[in-house]
């Protein structure tokens, strides 16, 4: 069992959760990612990204967002609860050496997975530059946590009710052209990752993705995950979930993620309204 050691709702349906997990705070590092079951061994298996860990405390920071009933099912547990079973560290590190000039870009929850990465990129020695992008203000999450780490954070919303009124391609585009970047890392919704790859291989500026793919086991067993990379099927679970941007078999991986879409948005629909009551009833 892994106690929940604190819990922060970051937008309407975004979470912070902290766990007690030493053996995986201990060994994670930027990029890996866990497998989380919230009621034992049959209950459905989730992938999340370890935001953060502390060594010293035994704890790792997940975020995630409620959009399934698992999600759902996890945004009503509070401090003091625990999570049945937690298994992690997983998947390949990101490989972290001094580039030079990198720019993070970040979209949505997208930005929770990017922060231990932007971390130790700045650790090694790289100018850093974020872009964080969402469709309005309350979905801007990690603001303070990344701007600690930028030595420039520009945020951009489709609404523009906060930051600049722009998609995150309209300033990757221009630090391209000004500034130069020798690696761009983009995390978020495929279609975005698809558009900052589009972005960026006029320049030439070599283009990291991180994928967040159907997933079941975690170890490469089940196929679920599977991606065309350069024509090739790789699994993101065991070969990822980072991979080079310009090999990304984008369309194949955005119907794949459509599989069970309707299944989710009706999931999310009973669950949301069920958790409205729960509010308040309380």
């Amino acid at each position: 069992m892994f106690k929940i050691l604190a819990k922060e709702k970051l937008s309407p349906e975004v979470f912070r959760m902290v766990l007690l997990a030493p053996n995986i705070a201990r060994e994670r590092k930027a990029g890996q990612f866990i497998i989380l079951q919230q009621g034992g061994d049959y209950s459905e298996r989730i992938p999340l990204t370890i935001a953060d860990a502390d060594s010293d405390a035994g704890s790792i920071t997940i975020i995630f967002q409620a959009v399934g009933e698992t999600t759902h099912q996890l945004a009503t547990l509070e401090p003091g609860e625990s999570i049945a079973n937690v298994l992690g560290p997983l998947g390949q590190p990101t490989h972290i050496e001094k580039y030079g000039k990198v720019v993070c870009v970040g979209g949505g929850v997208g930005v929770a997975p990017m922060h231990p990465i932007a971390q130790a990129m700045k650790k090694a020695g790289n100018e850093v530059k974020i872009i964080m992008g969402a469709r309005n203000k309350s979905l801007i999450v990690m603001e303070k946590e990344m701007a600690a780490i930028a030595d420039e954070l520009i945020i951009c919303t489709d609404d523009g009710s906060y930051g600049r009124k722009s998609l995150v391609t309209e300033p990757l585009k221009e630090l391209c052209e000004t500034w130069k970047p020798d690696l761009v890392v983009a995390i978020g919704p495929p279609i975005m990752m698809k558009f900052c790859t589009a972005t960026t291989r006029p320049f030439n500026v070599p283009t990291m993705v991180s994928l967040n793919t159907i997933m079941i086991d975690g170890t490469g067993m089940c196929g679920g995950c599977r991606v065309s990379i350069n024509g090739k099927v790789k699994f993101v679970c065991v070969d990822g979930p980072e991979f080079d941007a310009f090999a990304v078999d984008w369309d194949n991986l955005m119907m794949r993620l459509g599989t069970y879409k309707p299944q989710e948005q009706d999931a999310h629909h009973k669950c949301h309204v069920g958790l409205q009551i729960k509010e308040g009833e309380a």
